[in-house]
């Protein structure tokens, strides 16, 4: 340099170089960068924007915005950008429609800013236009601006300032990594979307991947670090609040000066919303086609609870319907992880004013409970019966018309908490399968209707039929002995009072045999007169009287006779009642019969807390304890397991025998406390002795106990599910676990099928 040679200014060249590199950079991004006046007429912008009009440079230079676009558009554009300029706020998310040179449309995510000189005079717009016609070319476009982003780093580091002023522009979340994998730069769309802000997390790692994500992620980096780009990698992540979103990552390896590996450069897309509504949409089409195949009501739940299981990834979904006659809750059916649970929240039932569906039930509004521990809504009972932790739940109403049938649970969500999103979807499901779930409801109350008809026939059939069984061997041994007794019988010394006797022997046991021939008629479904038959009920009658009278001429003994048979069966009306501690007396009680069924392979346990005292005859509470028992032991299998529990209930003292047998099919189980009715098949048990498998009896056990809960107040419930591998009455089982075809362990046999019957008594002396 000579002395007549010019200053240079180190300041101004630096600014010509950056500005040179910052015009190479606008150059070459794929979004297009533009500024305009106040008019609208475009002063500056890059070839991006060029190739997305369609038109060269010489073609838009000058011309007014509004000049491509239709008048509808315009006339947005134009509020917007005096809007703008009014309010000086930045509108965000501005959608235009363009017509290209070739007519084609391109529908543009437009950013724009007012340009202000040093003096703060308003002197026109800036901006960045992003072509989202497509996602390939949205892809392309943020590879090509990521691209030119990394030379820019490479370029000088002087930029580093107004790049990430740029990146202020783009909406999707934006950050940069060190090699080290912490933090150097977040965007606000980062800030925004994930709600972390650049100083809490510079120099630190983002505590944003899910447990369940940290592999893929490690095979994400592998796969960046090796090819230096990464494109459409989908994954999920969570934001600060600790809700979890879908995103697809973008991102690119940067270097610096040296051309070595300086970063990371990844850009976010939250596709939380769209893949979301993705999967609303086809889970309902899917539900909504299926639901036509399910003609029954339980098949369908179970269809509906499995879906919403994995539609919201949840360990379990329960449909909750109400009893309006018992103002209850009950679960017909509940889909858990694991299957024993969920058998036993079939089982549950509980005040509709209680538990979480309770409050459901009185807003109609959906309810979130993130922790069931800190809530007031909770009824722990359910957790209690069911033996299972509910963690959180969300509880949604099912409504037909104007009227709530029930609600829609989902119980402990796998992955952070229950959210909005989660009760938009599960309300969806709900809207959809109301009505379904309704007509299945009537749909099965119309059959029951139907099928009790025909069960009372074939009930009355098998009542006779038994009756005519039982009545086979007495009339025999009837027989037989009247005939030993005519033969000891001297001639001569058989007077006419003997004679008497003998005669009315014979002809009221020859009134039986013709009874056993007419009860077989009934079931040839022959004719016979119904007269005859009350007029034989009307001499058997007399002539019963008449033998006790002559038994001891005088006696008053006759009422007493008839009484002591009732009272044999069926418990006096005038015993006294006292108080009974009832976990005691149980105990006790099952010591003393336990040695009557000490041949069958059983297991019984005794689950006794201690209660409140009920108030019962002695008698009568020793005949429910030994009743129940009985026929649980005679309906499991030999290695089966019978429990005793006694424990409190909502209005009392609850006694409760459950057994693990067969169980009752439905049919019988509308019958068995309001009919002489016995639960197996007459045939089955005859020869059989009390407590043997299949021993059965005259269905007194469970007549006996519905006469007695009208005495004395209490309340009976039967639960039963019948073994799903002998599903009807024609179906035997063996008797034993070990000789089951289908059971290779106790588990198998006790998940399969059995029955629970409840005493529910009340507190207080009567």
């Amino acid at each position: 340099m000579t002395a007549d040679s010019p200053k240079s200014d180190p300041a101004r060249d630096d600014e010509d170089v950056f500005r040179e590199r910052f015009r190479v950079l606008l150059e070459d991004v794929a979004d297009g960068f533009y500024e305009t006046d106040l008019k609208g007429e475009f002063r500056f912008f890059n070839n991006a924007l060029c190739r997305i009009f369609g038109y060269t440079a010489e073609e838009i230079r000058g011309r007014n915005y509004r000049e491509f676009m239709d008048a509808e558009n315009a006339l947005y554009a134009y509020t917007m950008f005096n809007r703008l300029y009014e309010s000086g706020q930045i509108p965000e998310g501005i959608i235009w429609k363009i017509i290209r040179k070739d007519g084609e449309e391109r529908i543009l995510e437009i950013s724009v800013s007012l340009i202000v000189d040093r003096q703060g005079r308003k002197t026109g717009f800036q901006g960045v236009a992003r072509d989202v016609t497509r996602k390939i070319a949205d892809q392309q476009e943020l590879e090509t601006s990521q691209k030119r982003s990394h030379d820019l780093y490479r370029a000088s580091r002087q930029a580093e300032r107004r790049y990430r002023a740029f990146l202020e522009f783009l909406p999707d979340p934006v950050f940069v990594f060190n090699l080290d994998g912490t933090v150097s730069y977040l965007n606000p769309a980062f800030e925004r979307v994930f709600g972390w802000k650049l100083t809490e997390l510079e120099g630190r790692r983002i505590p944003f991947v899910p447990e369940a994500e940290k592999e893929h992620t490690r095979q994400g980096i592998k796969k960046l670090l090796a090819e230096k780009v990464l494109h459409g990698f989908e994954t999920r992540r969570l934001t600060k609040d600790g809700r979890l979103l879908d995103i697809v990552v973008d991102g690119a390896v940067f270097y610096d000066e040296d051309d070595r590996p300086a970063g990371q450069v990844i850009t976010l897309r939250d596709v939380t919303a769209r893949k979301r509504a993705e999967q609303t949409n086809q889970a309902l089409f899917r539900i909504a086609q299926a639901l036509h195949r399910y003609a029954q009501l339980e098949p369908m739940l179970a269809y509906i609870t499995r879906q919403v299981q994995q539609l919201i990834r949840v360990d379990g979904a329960m449909v909750i319907l109400i009893d309006e006659k018992a103002g209850e809750f009950y679960i017909p059916v509940a889909a858990y992880e694991d299957r024993e649970t969920g058998s036993k929240m079939q089982e549950i039932r509980f005040p509709m004013d209680k538990g979480v569906a309770g409050q459901v039930y009185r807003t109609g509004r959906p309810l979130i409970v993130p922790d069931t521990s800190q809530s007031p809504y909770f009824y722990g009972e359910v957790d209690k019966q069911a033996q299972f932790h509910h963690k959180n739940m969300l509880d949604v109403p099912l409504r037909v018309q104007d009227r709530m049938i029930g609600v829609l649970c989902a119980v402990n969500k796998k992955e952070s908490a229950f959210g909005d999103a989660d009760v938009d979807l599960l309300s969806a499901v709900a809207n959809l399968v109301a009505l379904p779930i309704e007509n299945a409801r009537i749909n099965e109350a119309l059959q029951r209707t139907y099928d009790n008809v025909k069960g009372l026939n074939r009930a009355k059939e098998q009542v006779i039929h038994h009756l005519s069984h039982e009545l086979k061997t007495p009339l025999s041994v009837l027989s037989a002995s009247l005939g030993l007794l005519e033969k000891r019988l001297a001639p001569d010394s058989s007077g006419d009072r003997d004679r008497r006797i003998m005669a009315r022997a014979r002809r009221n046991l020859q009134r039986l045999l013709d009874m056993q021939y007419e009860i077989g008629d009934m079931l040839r479904e022959q004719d016979y007169r119904a007269h005859g038959m009350l007029s034989f009920l009307l001499d058997a009658c007399r002539d019963m009287l008449v033998t006790l009278a002559e038994t001891e001429p005088g006696s008053t003994r006759l009422p007493r006779e008839i009484q002591e048979i009732i009272d044999r069966e069926f418990g006096k009306a005038d015993l006294p009642r006292v108080e009974i501690t009832l976990d005691r007396m149980v105990g006790q009680y099952l010591k003393e019969i336990e040695p009557r069924f000490a041949h069958r392979r059983i297991k019984l346990e005794a689950r006794l807390e201690p209660v409140p005292p009920v108030w019962l005859p002695v008698e009568v509470m020793q005949k429910i304890v030994e009743g129940l028992v009985k026929n649980a032991i005679e309906n499991t299998p030999d290695r089966g397991r019978v429990t005793v529990v006694v424990g409190n209930g909502e209005k009392g003292p609850v006694f409760e025998v459950k057994d693990r047998g067969v169980g009752i099919t439905k049919e019988k189980q509308r019958l068995i406390f309001n009919h002489y009715f016995a639960a197996g098949e007459p045939l089955t048990y005859a020869t059989r002795a009390p407590y043997d498998f299949n021993a059965g009896g005259k269905g007194f056990d469970l007549l006996r106990m519905t006469i007695f809960s009208e005495r004395y107040g209490f309340d009976t419930r039967m639960i039963s599910r019948r073994c799903r591998h002998i599903p009807s009455d024609a179906d035997l089982c063996p008797g034993d676990i070990d000789k089951c075809e289908y059971c290779r362990s106790r588990a198998d046999c006790e998940a399969s099928g059995g029955t629970r019957m409840q005493i529910r008594f009340r507190t207080g002396k009567p």
